[in-house]
């Protein structure tokens, strides 16, 4: 395969890298991880394939999210500056990559009885664990703050929502930012427990309601603590074993 012709500024790191984006995105519609950006163009190390990915944003070649894993952006029109026989190539496999989002999966979440989890903040996460969604499917443009979550639990049936379904939330910052009738992921720190419910205020406190004929809603106190982590935005149905 030919190289990305050089040009002033561009090492033989930089070109196997951008070779690297132009293929992997081909193939698989999203951007790499640094972790395979190391092991494919054979540089040990980490911080060196970050600081090679640093010197590529400083210059225009791509773009980056820190905030969210794979959040690597190729610019479609600095690469067509390299005028040269992979430009075309390149320009699709950006196109491809930059139509998709990598959202990490940060943990289970309890749509039956509520379920005790480890990491019941949701800031924990496997930069390697997470769904791809092309960003035209997603309900709004903003894409800030979107984490997922898998489903544990039938009690959300009635809303299309079943056991092994992956969940695209947005982060709650405040209950305050929570409506009554949206879904969403509640912490119950004295429990320790997260569930995932229809939310309605009421006078003496919250009723996390299910969307399950045959459950019961659970009822808040005021005197018990909740905390709303986020809104269901889009679900990715389990079909056959195979999230669709």
């Amino acid at each position: 395969m030919m190289m990305v012709r050089k040009s002033k500024g561009l090492g033989e790191r930089h070109h196997k890298i951008l070779d690297l984006l132009q293929k992997y995105g081909e193939k698989e519609g999203y951007p790499p991880s640094i972790r395979e950006i190391g092991e494919q163009t054979g540089i040990t190390s980490t911080s060196v394939v970050n600081y090679y990915l640093e010197q590529l944003e400083k210059w225009g070649y791509i773009e980056r999210d820190r905030r969210i894993s794979r959040g690597l952006r190729v610019v479609p029109e600095k690469l067509a500056e390299l005028g040269n026989a992979l430009a075309s190539p390149v320009l699709a496999a950006a196109e491809t990559v930059n139509n998709f989002l990598h959202i990490p999966v940060v943990g289970r979440i309890g749509a039956s009885l509520p379920v005790p989890v480890p990491a019941s903040d949701f800031n924990y996460y496997d930069a390697e664990t997470g769904v791809d969604i092309a960003r035209s499917l997603l309900p709004a443009k903003k894409v800030d703050g979107l984490f997922a979550l898998e489903v544990a639990g039938d009690s959300m049936i009635d809303a299309m929502v079943n056991d092994g379904d992956i969940v695209i939330m947005r982060k709650v910052d405040n209950n305050s930012d929570a409506k009554n009738g949206d879904m969403v992921a509640v912490w119950l720190p004295e429990r320790d427990e997260t569930t995932l419910k229809y939310f309605y205020k009421e006078k003496d406190g919250y009723r996390l309601q299910p969307a399950n004929p045959t459950m019961q809603p659970i009822m808040i106190n005021k005197g018990e603590r909740l905390e709303i982590k986020g809104k269901v935005v889009m679900v990715i149905r389990k079909i056959g074993g195979i999230a669709m």
